[in-house]
């Protein structure tokens, strides 16, 4: 097993399904919209389902175009982070840790959509002058700290720079004469 694949595989086997195990652990021992402060001012459970995406976007769509644009791009998107990983060199971890993660959480919050139509989640971070960030999950959290990581890896491990075009140019019209 390459150390690509055991990365992707980890963070694939630990995403998903925590993200699944915390969204049946809610649904079975928290009310619809209760909020249960757990770090006062700042973090609480709170039960909700989110029929749209990010934000609450397309939350007030038809169920039947909502369905259709959610579960299509999570689709497109599950086959790019596929396609992606496939490009990956065989010693890429990081990378393939990020998308193994993206993956989880795709996979999670399109398991929701299509098992109930809509998403459940259930994280509330209270920020400053009392403002509540939109309430989230599991899912949203892997997919935002693998975005994070492909981020920090493009940023912290830059490509290396090759030498310029003309330099190969120069140094293959540069033979001594009577060499081919």
């Amino acid at each position: 097993m390459t150390p690509k694949l055991k990365a992707f595989l980890i963070s694939l086997a630990i995403s998903l399904p925590l993200d699944q195990a915390t969204k049946q652990w809610v649904v079975a021992n928290i009310h619809y919209a209760d909020r249960i402060e757990v770090i006062p001012g700042f973090f609480d459970l709170t039960y909700v389902r989110n029929p749209g995406g990010a934000f609450s976007f397309f939350a007030d769509g038809s169920f039947e175009h909502r369905m259709l644009f959610f579960v299509g791009t999570t689709l497109v998107a599950i086959v790019l982070l596929i396609l992606f990983y496939r490009k990956l060199e065989p010693d890429e971890r990081l990378t393939a840790l990020a998308l193994g993660g993206i993956l989880g959480g795709a996979a999670g919050n399109l398991i929701d959509r299509i098992v109930s139509g809509e998403v459940i989640d259930f994280i509330d971070i209270h920020l400053w002058s009392g403002y509540t960030w939109p309430t989230f999950n599991i899912a949203d959290s892997c997919i935002v700290i693998g975005v994070g990581l492909l981020i920090a890896e493009i940023f912290l491990n830059p490509e290396p720079e090759g030498p310029e075009e003309s330099e190969i140019v120069t140094s293959v019209d540069s033979k001594p004469a009577g060499t081919s």
